[in-house]
């Protein structure tokens, strides 16, 4: 690991809230770590970054995370680097009833959305929970706290990460560990989204919603997350105003009933 320069990772950085989160860490002067399968994107969006803070070590990993070996070989690449935050922004949706949901696709949004998330997660808590400053960040949705019709296998996956990323969060606190775990959940939000969950091109997010945020508000909102000392960032539904707020699921805690835990 290098103790000197810090990074901050970002995985599905090559459009929509990943791409826009990027400048915005790098408007802090984070070197960074972007990660995705375009690599024309990526090396766009370094472009762009390096062209505005040109002192900035900016790293291209071009890795199609949805292939669960790519996911142990990425973060083994990246164990020469002190992460100082992981942003786990990969993903997409998908818009079909389970009957005719097509299930290749689905077994793709399985492994990316959930699989390598909590690869993704385990390994960066197992190596920085007592690092001062770390921090993980899950991108859920608000379809992680309330099921969409049409759309409730994508919504029971990021449900996954909402609790997922909650629990961690508790468990880390029970533990006293250094380490924070948040957790974004957006709802309707203008990127390539609409046309890979649609399985169309030039998705009318105009037509399909009253009201919806750019990925630029998005990556501030995860910012003002980022800042903050809670655990969940979420979209309102009804007025699409940013609330934090502690974690919204139910925790059992350490009863009596509950099986003895032990602490990380």
């Amino acid at each position: 690991m290098n103790g000197k320069e810090k990074y901050t990772v970002i995985t599905g950085a090559s459009s929509g809230i990943g791409y826009e989160t990027a400048k915005a860490f790098a408007k802090r002067g984070k070197n960074l770590v972007i990660v995705a399968r375009s690599k024309e994107n990526l090396e766009k969006l370094k472009e762009e970054i390096l062209n505005e803070n040109p002192s900035l070590d900016v790293i291209v990993k071009c890795v199609d995370l949805s292939v669960i070996s790519n996911v142990h070989q990425l973060y083994k690449e990246l164990e020469q680097y002190h992460i100082e935050t992981l942003v786990n922004n990969a993903g997409f949706g998908n818009y079909s009833s389970v009957a005719d949901q097509n299930l290749e696709k689905i077994e793709t949004l399985l492994r990316l959305n959930i699989e390598a998330l909590v690869i993704l997660s385990s390994l960066f808590v197992r190596d920085y929970k007592d690092v001062q400053g770390s921090k993980l960040i899950n991108i859920s949705s608000n379809g992680g706290y309330i099921i969409v019709p049409n759309a409730v296998t994508y919504c029971a996956s990021k449900f996954f990460v909402s609790t997922f990323t909650e629990g961690l969060a508790r468990e880390l606190k029970d533990c006293n560990a250094k380490l924070q775990a948040k957790v974004l959940a957006p709802a309707a939000t203008k990127t390539n989204f609409g046309n890979m969950a649609n399985n169309v091109e030039g998705y009318d997010y105009d037509k399909s919603f009253g009201t919806y945020h750019t990925s630029k508000q998005m990556a501030d909102f995860l910012l003002k997350l980022y800042d903050s000392n809670e655990v969940v960032g979420i979209v309102n539904r009804e007025s699409f105003e940013f609330e934090l707020s502690s974690p919204l699921f139910n925790y059992s805690g350490n009863p009596k009933n509950n099986q003895k835990c032990s602490t990380l």
